[in-house]
C-alpha cells in the first residue's frame, strides 16, 4: 500500500532572514520537518516567501541554504512532487531549483485539481485590494528590464540592500497587526468575489499575511492563510477529503523554551 497519500502546504519561512533571532536554527526545524513529511507526503506546495531574499544569477547560486535545499533534493528524489509559488521576497526565482532538483516554480496564482477538490493556489501579495505604491513596486520587480538592470549590480551591494530593505518592512508592518482590522477588509472580499464565480472552489490556500486563517469565505469555499515559520510554525495537511490546518509541535517547544 502506498503511504504517500497527503499534500502538504506551506509559507513565509523567510529563511536567510537578518533581523530574525536564531535562523539557522530555524532552517534546521525546517529541514526536521520535511524529513517528518517525506514519508507520507504526495506532493509539496512552498506558497513564497520561503526564502527571505533571493536573486538568482545566469552562472551563480546565493550563497546559503544548503541544508534546505539538500533537504528538497531528498524530498524530491523520494518521489515528493515540489511546487513552489514566488512570493514578494523570493520572486527572482527562475530556473536553478527546477533544473538542479525537478522543483516546478510558479509565478502568481493556479487553480488546481487536488485528489478530486478544487484549489485556488498563490503566495497572496497581489490579491486584495493594494495600495498603489506596493501595485508600482511589485511592477517594478517583475520587470525583465529592470531585474538585467539590477543583476548587473555587484551582489556586495544588493544583498545588505535587500535585507534592510526586509527588515524595515518587517518592523513597519509586524506592529498590532489585526486580521480583522488590517488584513480581512483586503483579502475577504476579493475571496467571496472569486468564490462566487468560481462555486466549485473548495479551498483558497495563500500565505504572505503571517497570520492562521482557516473560515467559510462564501458557500462552500473555505479561505486559508497559512500562518508562517517565524512564531506559528504552521503548514495545512490535506488527506483527499479535508485539509488541516496545523502548527509543528516540535518547533513550538524548541523556540518556547529558548
Amino acid at each position: 500500500m502506498d503511504d504517500r497519500r497527503l499534500t502538504y502546504f506551506i509559507s513565509d519561512l523567510h529563511l536567510g532572514a537578518a533581523h530574525i533571532d536564531s535562523d539557522r536554527r530555524r532552517e534546521r526545524l525546517v529541514c526536521r520537518f520535511l524529513d517528518s513529511i517525506t514519508p507520507t507526503a504526495r506532493r509539496l506546495y512552498l506558497l513564497g516567501d520561503i526564502l527571505d531574499y533571493w536573486f538568482e544569477y545566469k552562472t551563480v547560486a546565493p550563497r546559503g541554504y544548503l541544508r534546505f535545499f539538500g533537504t528538497l533534493a531528498r524530498m524530491a528524489d523520494a518521489g515528493v512532487e515540489i511546487i513552489w509559488f514566488k512570493g514578494n521576497h523570493d520572486i527572482w526565482l527562475f530556473d536553478y531549483l527546477r533544473d538542479e532538483i525537478g522543483i516546478t516554480v510558479i509565478d502568481g496564482s493556479e487553480s488546481v485539481t487536488i485528489d478530486g477538490s478544487r484549489f485556488l493556489l498563490s503566495h497572496g501579495d497581489g490579491l486584495g485590494r493594494l495600495k498603489p505604491s506596493f501595485r508600482f513596486i511589485r511592477s517594478l520587480f517583475r520587470n525583465r528590464f529592470c531585474q538585467k538592470l539590477y543583476s548587473g549590480i555587484h551582489p556586495r551591494w544588493t544583498i545588505p540592500f535587500a535585507h534592510a530593505w526586509s527588515a524595515d518592512s518587517r518592523k513597519s508592518g509586524a506592529a498590532d497587526i489585526s486580521y480583522e482590522r488590517d488584513i480581512a477588509p483586503s483579502v475577504e472580499p476579493w475571496a467571496r468575489e472569486y468564490a462566487a464565480a468560481h462555486p466549485d472552489t473548495g479551498y483558497i490556500v495563500i500565505g504572505h499575511h503571517h497570520v492562521m486563517v482557516d473560515k467559510i469565505i462564501e458557500g462552500k469555499t473555505r479561505l486559508i492563510i497559512l500562518g508562517d515559520w517565524i512564531s506559528n510554525f504552521s503548514y495545512g495537511v490535506f488527506d483527499g477529503k479535508n485539509l488541516e490546518l496545523k502548527q509543528y509541535a516540535s518547533a513550538l517547544r524548541d523556540f518556547n523554551n529558548k
